[in-house]
């Protein structure tokens, strides 16, 4: 049986090990000085909660083999930390939690990614996503830089941010959020 919900706090190690065996995709390909081993240590996940990124997971046969992360930052949603246990991906499971938190928000929705990870952007693309042009990125900036957001994968304003490319949801109902 599948399942989409929140996750528990008793799942945290949960959380970690498909964050971190996932984010295995990004050695060698994202900047070096981005790159932990972990990629997610626990510390930073309890930042993460702490800061308000309530994580979804999704479910089959008992067991998470996706989450993704959603934070509410002024008039935005974030999604945070999308990752699927590399046995289990191209199957729908991420597309899957996107249309659940999508589903879950009246907001427009942010998403940041590794410029140089293909496959998330291929991912954000075939989920209608549009890819915010540098000067509206530059603008954001700031919502990004929240401090539930700071320097971590949605980049910062830090070393990062250069390295970093932003995606917004298609306006709900027509009406664009009052970002600048």
């Amino acid at each position: 049986m599948n399942s989409i919900r929140t996750c528990r706090a008793d799942e945290r190690a949960a959380i970690l090990a498909i964050v971190n065996a996932a984010a295995e995709a990004y050695r060698g390909v994202i900047p070096a000085d981005r790159w932990h081993d972990p990629y997610m240590p626990a510390a930073q996940l309890d930042e993460e909660i702490a800061a308000g990124v309530t994580f979804w997971g999704y479910e089959q046969d008992d067991t998470l083999i996706g989450v993704m992360g959603f934070q509410p930052v002024r008039d935005v949603d974030l999604i945070r930390h999308a990752y699927v246990l590399p046995g289990n991906q191209q199957r729908g499971v991420g597309g899957a939690l996107l249309k659940r938190l999508r589903q879950t928000s009246a907001r427009q929705l942010l998403v940041g990614t590794w410029a140089a990870a293909d496959w998330a952007i291929r991912f954000y693309q075939r989920h209608g996503f549009a890819l915010v042009s540098p000067e509206r990125k530059a603008a954001l900036q700031d919502v990004l830089d929240d401090p539930g957001a700071a320097d971590r994968d949605l980049g910062g304003a830090g070393r990062s941010a250069a390295r970093l490319i932003v995606w917004i949801s298609p306006h709900i109902g027509g009406v664009s959020p009052s970002l600048p």
